[in-house]
């Protein structure tokens, strides 16, 4: 019977080793500020999307993005010493844009809250 969590535990998996292995092996500073966000793997494990933030603007964001990309298969094989899986998926890293929208969104709240306490006053 095939476990049905499998896939999330492995790309929780994926992802905590990820987070050491970036900074210490890949020597590129576009990478050190990054922080994996979240990570999903095909139900038959041949590929995980690997979620990222950094702190930057959106130009950062799309260098970030194609780096990791091609860093991707050196990371792989990383993995590969690393865990005891019998395969390990294709890498694709996305950036994850969660956290700049709730930053947004948070930002608008406060100052619509503002705003209402003004024209409460007057």
């Amino acid at each position: 019977m095939k476990d049905p969590n499998r896939p999330r535990r492995v790309a929780e998996l994926i992802k905590r080793e990820l987070a050491v292995l970036i900074p210490r092996e890949l020597d590129d500073p576009r990478m050190h500020p990054i922080t994996l966000t979240g990570a999903e793997v095909s139900s038959d494990f041949s590929s995980a999307r690997i979620y990222f933030t950094l702190l930057g603007n959106s130009e950062d964001m799309r260098e970030t993005t194609a780096a990791l990309n091609h860093a991707a298969g050196f990371l792989r094989r990383a993995l590969k010493r690393r865990l005891v899986l019998r395969n390990v998926p294709e890498l694709r890293f996305y950036y994850d844009e969660s956290v700049e929208k709730g930053a947004r969104i948070s930002g608008l709240i406060d100052r619509a809250l503002s705003e209402d306490k003004g024209h409460k006053t007057d």
